[in-house]
């Protein structure tokens, strides 16, 4: 009898942290993307494995950023800046 006078309030203070715990996940947003992580799985995050000699597209070195291209702009060009000015 005194074992159960032990664990009464013992399993009490296990379940009200418990339920602590589980309301600070659901606050932080723990379980707002349920599916995200089973879809990320699908994704191929390896290509900076593949040689460049194997690869169907373009390294990733040698891709031009939509910055880099806007500083290139009338240089990569040249032909159609004398058909807009003409």
């Amino acid at each position: 009898m005194q074992i159960v006078m032990f664990l009464v309030p013992v399993m009490l203070i296990l379940v009200a942290l418990g339920i602590v715990l589980f309301s600070w996940a659901v606050k932080n947003g723990q379980y707002d993307d349920l599916e995200g992580p089973a879809h990320r799985i699908l994704y191929d995050d390896d290509k900076d494995m593949i040689p460049d000699d194997a690869r169907t597209d373009k390294p990733a070195a040698e891709k031009q950023t939509p910055e880099h291209e806007a500083e290139l702009g009338k240089t990569a060009h040249p032909d159609e800046d004398k058909s807009q000015k003409g």
